[in-house]
């Protein structure tokens, strides 16, 4: 039973890189962070990462979206039955497609399935009534990155940078009250992060990722080439905004004729240089940039972004915090917060009109929305 004045939520996230599925217990009244549990993780076998990579793009009900909607759903399934104590699951799924400017998102996996399998209340679909009242649907992380800065007692401006398939920034002001008050976030999609990387050396390489930037370390970076990146039209919008993980899908073009070195290299930059252009919105300098996300790895990446930015920028472990499963985290955060009836985003993290709460709540031996 789940009890009045906090929860063990379970969270999951399974990303645009594909590498699998992440899961973390997380202790919350939906206001603060009052303990941390247990983590997982299940990588994606190939053949399941293929069926999954085939759907991107894809909008329900076309060709092969009910194959991947089965390996997230049995995948996720398969991880969360190793783990005990979670009163409440917050089932972000996978997303295939992402498209603000017509109000749709779509992320493959069905909270009443794992509700059914499970034999616990799943909260899922957390972006689409945000987007219903004109939000970008993301990202939803910022709430939590809120709670995040409280939790380590911050007192100064600070950012929070997830460098995942696509990169985006939270910046925070700690002293405010609440998530939803105004000025207290600021949140956006910086460009694309990790994705186009991995793209580029499972294309040429047959290699899941650039293990330790070892690749982009020994190529030279075509400085005309990321300055000719950085004219993208995305990049002179205001924030609010978001991206789909193929919205940048024509810099792979553009490294086409360089050397692998030389093109993963060149990517590394551009995805230090979409967040420094980035970092230019924040309303008050950050007095530090804390990372989560594989990029985080990457320590040619890392370096980039220590020349660019004009404060200390870290790994989350630095202030106690695990960078691998913030985002699971942070979709167990949001699970209590909609099945307390609260804010999950607000105009500043997504642009919509008004803070909202979104998901749905499915409890099990009820195959229906129960919210």
């Amino acid at each position: 039973m789940l009890k009045a004045d906090q929860i063990w939520a379970l969270g999951t996230m399974s990303g645009t890189s594909l590498d699998g599925v992440d899961a973390a217990l997380l202790l919350t009244d939906g206001h603060s962070i009052l303990g941390f549990g247990e983590t997982a993780y299940r990588p994606y076998c190939e053949a399941e990462r293929a069926t999954i990579s085939a759907a991107f793009g894809k909008w329900p009900g076309a060709p092969g979206v009910e194959a991947a909607a089965e390996v997230v759903e049995s995948a996720h399934a398969e991880l969360l039955s190793r783990i005990e104590g979670g009163d409440l699951i917050g089932f972000h799924g996978q997303t295939l497609a992402h498209d603000p400017s017509q109000g749709r998102t779509h992320q493959a996996g069905d909270g009443r399935v794992l509700a059914e399998v499970l034999g616990v209340p799943v909260v899922w679909d957390f972006r689409s009534s945000d987007m219903q009242m004109g939000g970008q649907g993301a990202p939803l992380a910022p709430f939590y990155h809120f709670a995040c800065a409280q939790w380590i007692k911050a007192e100064a401006p600070l950012v929070f940078l997830n460098l995942g398939g696509v990169g985006n920034v939270t910046w925070v002001d700690p002293t405010r009250a609440a998530p939803d008050e105004e000025g207290a976030l600021l949140a956006f999609d910086t460009g694309p992060a990790n994705a186009p990387i991995n793209d580029l050396v499972a294309l040429r390489l047959g290699k899941e990722f650039d293990c330790d930037g070892a690749l982009a370390g020994k190529g030279d970076v075509d400085e005309a080439m990321v300055q000719a990146f950085l004219e993208h039209g995305y990049f002179h919008r205001m924030p609010p905004k978001s991206l789909d993980r193929n919205d940048f899908a024509n810099v792979l073009e553009m490294v086409s004729d360089h050397s692998d070195a030389d093109a993963t290299a060149t990517l590394t930059a551009m995805a230090a240089a979409s967040v420094a252009k980035g970092m230019e919105h924040c309303p008050q300098p950050p007095e530090r940039v804390l990372v989560t996300g594989g990029g985080r790895h990457n320590p040619v990446m890392m370096a980039m972004l220590r020349v660019l930015l004009d404060c200390p920028v870290m790994p989350v472990e630095e202030v106690g915090l695990n960078g691998d499963m913030l985002e699971a985290q942070a979709f167990a955060y949001l699970a209590v917060r909609v099945l307390r009836g609260m804010s999950t985003s607000a105009p500043a993290t997504t642009g919509v009109a008004a803070a909202i709460g979104g998901g749905r709540v499915s409890r099990p031996g009820v195959f229906a929305l129960d919210k």
